[in-house]
């Protein structure tokens, strides 16, 4: 049996949950949210709750169960508060800041990156060295902070790059002569 898909879903106030055929759709103030889950799965909301049972009990099943409860759960905790990952640029003249929907950063080439910033989601350059990304939806929120990250991935030798605030960077020692 799957641990995390027996959990049962709590339904907050100000969220409102309806099912149609196989798409669970939840509003609240800023919008409209869909998910389609497997026709091997059997969905019911009851008593504020989100309930999710498989059909027939298989491998295949029982990850999809345990997948579908866990974005489920993250679809309705967006609704009440958003999620956010911080961004740090490390090294000399490494910056960004924000101009309208593009962020300009300069990451130690000869050139800017604009990087276009997609809908649903905010960003804010608290100073030149911060980047911080936040939004409703938890896949885009990493998807983009990830593809942010990817324009200079952190070097272990000097660190220079751009890191998740959390993240720890192995350091090596350098060349000896």
């Amino acid at each position: 049996m799957s641990r995390t898909g027996n959990i049962p879903i709590e339904i907050p106030e100000g969220v409102d949950v309806s099912l149609n055929e196989r798409n669970v759709i939840v509003k609240d103030k800023s919008g409209e949210k869909k998910f389609k889950f497997s026709q091997k799965l059997e969905v019911t909301i009851e008593n504020k709750q989100i309930l999710i049972k498989p059909k027939i009990v298989n491998k295949k099943t029982k990850m999809i169960w345990g997948t579908t409860r866990s974005i489920l759960n993250s679809i309705i905790l967006g609704c009440i508060n958003d999620f956010k990952k911080t961004l740090k640029l490390v090294g000399t003249g490494y910056r960004a800041q924000l101009q309208g929907k593009i962020l300009k950063i300069s990451a130690g080439y000869s050139h800017d990156i604009d990087y276009q910033i997609p809908e649903g989601i905010n960003i804010k350059c608290q100073d030149a060295n911060t980047i911080e990304v936040s939004g409703s939806n938890k896949t885009l929120v990493g998807q983009v902070a990830a593809n942010i990250r990817s324009y200079r991935k952190p070097e272990p030798y000097k660190g220079k790059g751009i890191k998740y605030e959390d993240e720890y960077i192995f350091r090596k020692e350098g060349k000896k002569k």
